[in-house]
């Protein structure tokens, strides 16, 4: 069975920085694109980043892109999210999930909740201004 186990948020300070872990059980990692969507209080899921099989495509939505860095060690079968200059609007529920759909060639796909499975319970981050 797919599962996932986010960790890593926490609180921090504006223009604050964490390193999100995505780790995996039950199935290989390394068969699946894997995306990262936050959900902020009273929104929808957002999605946020998502990273090919190999690690070496990645995409971005506007908001994130040059301060959010996704990566993945699958020999470890984990997924990261290095969030950086956070922002109060950050403040949100991250989640990871899996696809085998290629996604990383198309910004509209790569934030597409609807593709992807395997959702976890989530990591909280909270930006303090």
């Amino acid at each position: 069975q797919m599962q996932f186990a986010e960790s890593g948020g926490g609180l921090v300070q504006l223009g604050g920085t964490l390193r999100l872990s995505c780790a995996a059980s039950g199935f290989a990692l390394e068969d699946y694109a894997v995306g990262w969507f936050r959900q902020a209080p009273g929104k929808g899921r957002e999605g946020v980043a998502c990273i090919d099989p190999t690690g070496e495509s990645t995409n971005y939505a506007e908001s994130v892109k040059g301060r959010f860095i996704i990566s993945r060690d699958n020999a470890k079968n984990t997924v990261y999210l290095q969030l950086n200059t956070l922002k109060p609007e950050d403040t949100a529920v991250y989640y990871c999930a899996a696809t085998q759909v290629i996604v990383t060639t198309s910004q509209s796909a790569c934030v597409q909740s609807l593709l992807y499975t395997g959702w976890g319970q989530g990591t909280r981050v909270t930006v303090s201004s």
